[in-house]
This record gives C-alpha cells, sequence and structure tokens, in this order.
C-alpha cells in the first residue's frame, strides 16, 4: 500500500504499531497519459483585466457570495489527476450534488475580493462540500452557522469551579488589600510600611514616580524627573499645543523625533462644547489621574518575564493609572529601544499622537471615551494578567485524544457572540502590536475597546513559542463598526458581563502569536505546524483545572498563516494575486482557503488536546464555514484522533508540498483531507 493513500484502513492496523513523527516518502503514482502529464496553462489575467471584465452570470446568496456555474468537461480529469480516489470517497460520491443556476447577471461594482471568490475552475471536491456537507446533505446559501448549537457549548460563570481565597504567593503578585474587599466599591492598594516601595531593576516595572527616576538638568546635576512631570501635569490645557508642551518638557530627548500631529487634527475638529469638555474637564483630570501614581502603586510591579510563570493582580483603578501615565508618556527607559526594555512593547503614547490619518483620529476617540468613562467614575474591579509557559509539551503524532464539540459561524464577532469562553487575541509575539502605532486589526482592535489590555505591553516582554499571555477581568468601554482602515468608534458600550468571587469580569482573553510565512508553504513544513499546535495548545491548556470548568473557546482565523494577516485585507490577496501564478485546478481562492483551513484544523486539535470545545468564526466567509464543518464531521464520523490527524498533515506536505513547484500544491488541504478521511 502506498503511503499516500488514505489513512482510514491503515487505522484499523496500526494498534501494535508505534505511531512515527514524520511521514515517510510518498510512492510515485502511476504515469499519467500525455494529456495529463502536460502541465495546466497559467492563466495570463491581470487583476485590471479582470476588474475590467463584464460579470458573469452567477446566483446571489444572501451574503451576496458569487458562485459560477459549475464548467463541465475537462475538469473532473483534472480532479482525478489532483485528488486521487479513495476507497471512501468512492463511497461518498454516489451523493449527486445539486447543480446551481444562472440568475440574472451582476451588474454592480467588482470588488477586489469577489476576484478570489469568483476564481474559475475550482476543484470538484471544492464544488461538493460547497453544496453539501459529510452527510451528503445539502446547505441553504443562507446558512450563517453549523455544528453543534450554540447551548451547548460552556460559558463562564455557569461553568467555572469555585475559586481559591485571592491572596499573593510567591508567582502571584496581589497590589490590593484583599482583606477589605467590599462588592462594588473600588479596592484600596497594599499598605506600603512608610511610602511607596521602590524598584528600580531589570525585574521590575521603572515608575515615573521612583525616587530613582532623575532628569539632567546640566552635565553635572540632575534632578526628579517626577517633580517636573508633576509641575507639567499641573498647569491647565487650552489646546493640543499645551499638551504637547507639557509632555516635552520631561522628555526633551524626544524634540526632535516626536510628532502630535494626529492630537492637533483631532483637537481642531472638535466642537466649541466638546473642545471645552476636554481641556477644561477630562485632560485636567487624566492629568490627576496620573499624578496619584505614588498612593496607587504603593508596591513594586514585577515585570512578566519570559519563560517564567507569573501573574499581577491589579484593580481597575490601578490600571487607569499606569494607562493615564501611558498618554502623558511618564514612563522612563521606554522611549528607546536601545534600553534595556528592548524586548518589551512600547507603552508610552507617542506613536499615537503621530499622523494624520483617520484611523489615528478613531483610536483616539476610543481611548479617550475610556478616559472619559473612569475619570466620571471609579472603576471597582480586579484584573489578573498571568504568563504562562510550558515545558512539556504534547506529541502530537501519537495523541489518542478525540475532537471536541465545533460551532462554526459566520457572523458575529468574538467579543460578542463569544462571550462567557475563552477569547483568543490574534496576537503579535509583543502584545498588543500596533495598538499604540498604526496597526489597527483583530488584535488592535481588542485593545481598543478592551484598554486595560494595553496596560500588559508594560510590564509582559515578548513571548516565545510556548508562552501565552491570558488575560482575565478586563471590561469593555466601547463599541466600534469596521476593520482596519474602516474602523470607526461607535459609542459606549456598557459592559454586564457578571464578576467572579475575585471581582473580575468573567472575560478571560488569551493572546496567542501565530508565526509569519514568507510564502505559502511554510506554513506546512512539519517544524511550524508543530510550533502552532503547541503555541494553541499553551494558550488553550489549563492545568489542573476539570474539564467541565472548562469554557469553550472562542476563535477564527488565527494569524492566516502564510500572508501575516486577516483575510478580511485586501493587501495580503494583492500579494498572493501578483507573487503566486494559478491554474484552472489551484486558484489563488484555493490556496487562501488551505491556509484559512490548515489554521482551523489546528486550533481544532489543539482544541482537542486541552479538552476543550470550539466556536469558532470565519468573519463572513461562508464558504470557509462549510468547508471546516465538512472536515470536522469527517474526522468525528471516523473517530479520527488528533494523532492521526497530524500523520495526514505531515502526509500532505510529503506527498504534495515537497512536490510543489512555482509556489502551488497542485492539490488543496481541503481536497487533500477530504479524500482521505
Amino acid at each position: 500500500m502506498s503511503d499516500c493513500e488514505p489513512l482510514r484502513k491503515r487505522w484499523r492496523t496500526e494498534d501494535a504499531e508505534e505511531p512515527q513523527e514524520s511521514a515517510p516518502p510518498c510512492s510515485d503514482h502511476p504515469e499519467a497519459p500525455a494529456e495529463q502529464r502536460n502541465p495546466p496553462k497559467r492563466c495570463s489575467r491581470t487583476l485590471d483585466d479582470w476588474l475590467l471584465k463584464k460579470p458573469a452570470v452567477t446566483q446571489r446568496s444572501s451574503h451576496h457570495h458569487h458562485h459560477h456555474t459549475e464548467p463541465e468537461g475537462s475538469e473532473e480529469n483534472s480532479r482525478k489527476q489532483e485528488c486521487p480516489e479513495s476507497t471512501l470517497t468512492s463511497e461518498k460520491n454516489s451523493v449527486t450534488e445539486p447543480r446551481r443556476t444562472g440568475s440574472a447577471p451582476n451588474t454592480g461594482t467588482r470588488r477586489i475580493t469577489n476576484f478570489f471568490t469568483e476564481a474559475p475552475g475550482k476543484v470538484a471536491c471544492r464544488r461538493a462540500a460547497a453544496a453539501a456537507g459529510a452527510d451528503g446533505k445539502a446547505f441553504s446559501d443562507d446558512v450563517t452557522g453549523l455544528g453543534v448549537p450554540d447551548s451547548d457549548l460552556r460559558r463562564a460563570p455557569v461553568c467555572s469551579g469555585p475559586l481559591p481565597a485571592l491572596k499573593p504567593s510567591d508567582r502571584h503578585t496581589v497590589l490590593i488589600q484583599t482583606d477589605l474587599m467590599l462588592t462594588g466599591e473600588a479596592p484600596e492598594p497594599h499598605l506600603s510600611p512608610d511610602q511607596l516601595q521602590d524598584r528600580w531593576d531589570d525585574t521590575h516595572v521603572k515608575l515615573p514616580c521612583s525616587t530613582h527616576n532623575l532628569f539632567p538638568t546640566d552635565r553635572t546635576t540632575v534632578q526628579s524627573r517626577w517633580d517636573l512631570i508633576r509641575k507639567a501635569l499641573s498647569v491647565s490645557f487650552s489646546s493640543a499645543h499645551d499638551v504637547k508642551d507639557a509632555i516635552m518638557k520631561y522628555n526633551t530627548g524626544q524634540a526632535k523625533g516626536w510628532s502630535f500631529t494626529a492630537l492637533h487634527v483631532y483637537c481642531k475638529r472638535l466642537q466649541a462644547s466638546e473642545a471645552q469638555q476636554m481641556f477644561g474637564e477630562l485632560l485636567p483630570e487624566m492629568a490627576q489621574l496620573a499624578l496619584r501614581a505614588p498612593r496607587l502603586l504603593t508596591q513594586p510591579i514585577p515585570l512578566l518575564r519570559t519563560q517564567c510563570c507569573r501573574s499581577l493582580t491589579l484593580s481597575q483603578e490601578q490600571v487607569s493609572c499606569l494607562l493615564a501615565n501611558a498618554f502623558f508618556c511618564t514612563f522612563p527607559r521606554r522611549n528607546s529601544h536601545r534600553t534595556e526594555f528592548s524586548n518589551y512593547p512600547d507603552i508610552n503614547f507617542s506613536r499615537l499622537f503621530e499622523g494624520s490619518s483617520q484611523s489615528k483620529q478613531e483610536k483616539l476617540k476610543t481611548l479617550l471615551w475610556y478616559f472619559r468613562r473612569i475619570t466620571q467614575q471609579r472603576p471597582t474591579g480586579l484584573i489578573t494578567y498571568t504568563r504562562q509557559c510550558l515545558q512539556r509539551l504534547p506529541s502530537w503524532s501519537s495523541s489518542e485524544k478525540q475532537f471536541s464539540k465545533l460551532r462554526i459561524s459566520c457572523e458575529g464577532t468574538i467579543e460578542e457572540q463569544g462571550y462567557g469562553m475563552l477569547q483568543v487575541d490574534f496576537a503579535n509575539r509583543f502584545v498588543g502590536g500596533g495598538v499604540t502605532g498604526s496597526g489597527l486589526v483583530q488584535e488592535e482592535i481588542r485593545f481598543l475597546i478592551n484598554p486595560e489590555l494595553i496596560a500588559a505591553r508594560l510590564f509582559t516582554e515578548a513571548l516565545e513559542d510556548n508562552e501565552c499571555l491570558i488575560i482575565t477581568g478586563t471590561e469593555q468601554f466601547s463599541r466600534y463598526s469596521g476593520y482596519s482602515d474602516t474602523y470607526r468608534w461607535d459609542g459606549n458600550h456598557d459592559d454586564q458581563m457578571p464578576r467572579d468571587e475575585w471581582q473580575r469580569r468573567c472575560t478571560e482573553i488569551v493572546a496567542i502569536d501565530a508565526l509569519h510565512y514568507r510564502n505559502f508553504l511554510e506554513q506546512f513544513l512539519p517544524e511550524n505546524m508543530s510550533r502552532e499546535l503547541n503555541k494553541a495548545f499553551c494558550g488553550f491548556v489549563r492545568p489542573g483545572v476539570q474539564t467541565e470548568n472548562l469554557s469553550a473557546i472562542a476563535t477564527g482565523n488565527w494569524g492566516c498563516g502564510a500572508f501575516g494577516g486577516d483575510t478580511r485585507l485586501k493587501e495580503p490577496l494583492s500579494v498572493l494575486l501578483t507573487f503566486i501564478p494559478w491554474t484552472d485546478s489551484c486558484t489563488p481562492a484555493d490556496l487562501m482557503k488551505s491556509v484559512c483551513v490548515c489554521v482551523a484544523v489546528l486550533q481544532m486539535m489543539a482544541a482537542a488536546e486541552a479538552e476543550r470545545d470550539l466556536m469558532y468564526f470565519t468573519f463572513g466567509d461562508a464558504d470557509l464555514l462549510r468547508d471546516v464543518h465538512h472536515i470536522h464531521t469527517l474526522i468525528t464520523d471516523t473517530h479520527a484522533t488528533v494523532g492521526s490527524v497530524f500523520r495526514l498533515l505531515l502526509q500532505y506536505y510529503e506527498c504534495v508540498c515537497k512536490k510543489t513547484t512555482r509556489g502551488k500544491p497542485q492539490e488543496t488541504l481541503y481536497c487533500f483531507l477530504s479524500e482521505r478521511l
């Protein structure tokens, strides 16, 4: 039996065999007829050609996804060459796919993303899945969710077990007085014997109010930088120039490098009443909040350093004080990448004030709304930041874990429909990514609407491959619409999530960073797939917690594999179009779907290993919804284990990816898995 044959028959005879870590080399297929050996012609259409081409006759679904009428003839031969028949698929082929019929042509505007969804020559195994599930039942065009019902998935706090008493330990720093906690009242900072317990070293946050924070007045003398900060922020503000002048008084070394264009533009667009509120009330209150640091931050804040499992619990009020200091750029040693904090994210908001883009204006609106809320009413909850690192990781090829429940939806968002679940932040290894800069995709948006996440940038070192950051208790303060360049602040959000025994919102967010690849095929390298599995598992697993107390995971197109960006963005798709030629047998849309299917399968495997269910959001992609559900159904119907699916992924690399030329595989991952499960 060839090593490239489906594994289903082999699973039944492998019980006595030792699982192999890597897939064996593939045997050569029988020589194809001459007409099939000729490589398919490369399509020479450019994007401009396609955009100018008259629309084809299509049938429009309720979500405006366009589907070409099914091609006939030569494509069937091409499919046989691409996806060899298996004993399993010969049974499934008895189900006849309903043909799609055309309707009135669509004369609307053609978008760049439609180029990929309407690419010609889809392989037959993709068409079959788009029309029917693994059981052969047809899906209607308006399906928005598949899998188990929402009610079958566990959510906090209903599924949560009791928490131990909140108290500090060697690995858990608690910065409030736990014995004085009262529901609905702001927690009191931990008492200091005399004054601020000051630590100015490489294992703690260097606070702006530290006595060691000195500012040179000339070549021979220094003065307290905190005194300068206090004096600068105690004056009244009447314009953006006043804010800039105050900040630059204790950041003179940045005089030539920092720009406040975005802040100037924002303030210029304010109505008279809005300007009065901002300069007369909001900014002075923010300044006073920042200056309360010595009274609120009475303990040293340890850094969450690499390869060190550690937790910090702070009050929301303490976090707001840290963020007010970040806004006014008071944190020392954090304005240069040549300091001891070079492996930490930016924390001062200087980059937020740069540029004149609309996205910067929307970021300022979102963050200033947060400050308005917390200066008008003191927040009363707690937040825990935990760096988790695993030294023992699963042996993926030998795992016997069965796949868990899946709900997949092309509507909704992780933060809304995933309430009470473990919510995945598609993170940068420097958590928060470009939230204080120009970035504005999934992670940055989440950090904007839940600004208490930004505080993690102050003390969280860059994540390594076996690490994640877990944040429990942050509050959502804003609504939003759009994405990336279309992001807009959409008003106040009243967070109604209940609190746990530690007075934290029952919102648990995990930051896990995916790899970024230079080309499509790199994501299928065995070491890269193992790395992504380990990273996801690290984020999903909770050692010592009973399975029945684990909520489901709310996630989506994490990392999007080879192209380093979300599938909703046009730029990665344009790059794909430019650099990867396509054929009728493997289109750019197929390559992008292979990326997303791989991401989904890896997360399903990690969730199964962590014994958690999964809710997967495709963010409007109905085709991906059907694809992922189809694969999950095949896996569960055949009782495939995590180990057997991992071996299939290794086999895909050996049989397809290693034989790929010109950057495009002759068989998509989806087709490969569909034929072999």
